[in-house]
């Protein structure tokens, strides 16, 4: 069964467009990796306070997903992720999640 790999984000107001360019510009890496699956990036509910988001990948294994951690292409995609100017859409840091799938239906 696969393995879903999420982190939340709490995006400032006003930033979301930042964010998603962040995503949209990247160099992304996953498909170079065995077992990558799928990719999503997703926008949930919004408060005063700041917007939610969610990165989702779907791998075929926790051992694809850790293998991903460790690989070059892990940290190719992630190099340049502080190096942007101004202040960061982002509220604190993301909250990694990692779900092992027990039940699919498609």
């Amino acid at each position: 069964m696969s393995y879903i790999a999420m982190n939340r984000f709490k995006i400032r107001p006003g930033r979301d467009a930042d964010f998603e360019d962040i995503w949209k510009t990247r160099e992304s890496h996953l498909n170079e990796l065995k077992g990558f699956r799928e990719f999503r990036l997703l926008k949930g509910p919004e408060s005063e306070e700041y917007h939610l988001y969610s990165s989702h990948v779907v791998w075929d294994s926790r051992e694809d997903f850790e293998a991903w951690t460790k690989s070059e292409q892990f940290r190719a995609s992630h190099r340049n992720v502080g190096l942007r100017e101004g202040e960061s859409p982002i509220l604190g840091h993301p909250q990694f999640e990692g779900f092992q799938t027990v039940l699919h239906e498609a």
